[in-house]
């Protein structure tokens, strides 16, 4: 798993990195001011399939993270092209991010009432088979934006590089089908838990996109941590994945 996570790190580093390296030496002779931008789309949706991993966290976490921990994204843009160059442009918008974290023989019990979340190792007793920490977020993208073609939106080259500010809606552990020890079912049912108290409500994150059309990759990397200073340690998540935009 650390293996995993550092190529996913350098992976959301080489996006940032190409969208930067893109931005900069986005120059030409070509007077694009004068180009008719009357069918161009502007990306003013964007919707966001991700691989999600957490930086920072402590082997006794990282060893217990299991299946495919992956996150969802939906924003609407306004897209606000620039008049001398309407290559760059500036995008502005609204959203939802949701983040799913598995773990296995792993209970967080964020409902407890201690200054500390307890990070409780069930590998010897009743657990449940299935169990994730699910956060979401509204957050407040803000993009500088590059387009090779603006006029032809379906082969141009595109790149984007901005920061997203979020507020925590909801935050929760959800267990499914207690097991004893031995994996074997004790009652199917499902238990959610509800609380915020340990968790930073605002968040920062550093975007990256670049892609031909409709289609992009994308890594987030956020600045702050998941969880508030001294209940927890350091831990940041990131996301790496695909991006639709259009419209």
């Amino acid at each position: 798993m650390p293996d995993i996570i550092l190529i996913m790190k350098k992976l959301v580093l080489t996006i940032l990195a190409a969208g930067c390296i893109i931005l900069s030496f986005a120059q030409g002779k070509k007077d694009w001011s004068k180009i008719d931008l009357s069918g161009r789309p502007g990306d003013h949706f964007m919707l966001q399939a991700s691989s999600d991993h957490w930086t920072g966290a402590p082997d006794s976490i990282k060893n217990k993270e299991t299946g495919f921990s992956r996150g969802a994204n939906v924003y609407v843009m306004i897209d606000k092209p620039f008049k001398s160059n309407p290559r760059f442009s500036i995008g502005l918008g609204v959203g939802i991010s949701s983040s799913s974290m598995y773990f296995k023989n792993l209970d967080i019990d964020i409902a407890a009432s201690g200054s500390v979340v307890p990070f409780n190792k069930v590998d010897t007793t009743d657990h449940f088979k299935k169990y994730k920490l699910v956060s979401n977020f509204i957050e407040l993208p803000i993009e500088l934006r590059f387009s090779s073609d603006p006029a032809n939106d379906k082969k141009s080259i595109k790149a984007a590089l901005g920061v997203k500010i979020g507020t925590l809606l909801n935050v929760h552990t959800k267990g499914k089908n207690l097991q004893n020890k031995d994996g074997k079912t004790i009652n199917s049912y499902t238990l959610k838990e509800n609380k915020k108290n340990f968790f930073n409500t605002t968040r920062i994150s550093l975007t990256g996109r670049v892609g031909i059309g409709h289609f992009s990759v994308f890594g987030s990397y956020a600045f702050t941590n998941i969880f508030k200073d001294g209940t927890a340690a350091a831990i940041k998540p990131f996301q790496v994945g695909i991006c639709l935009s259009g419209l």
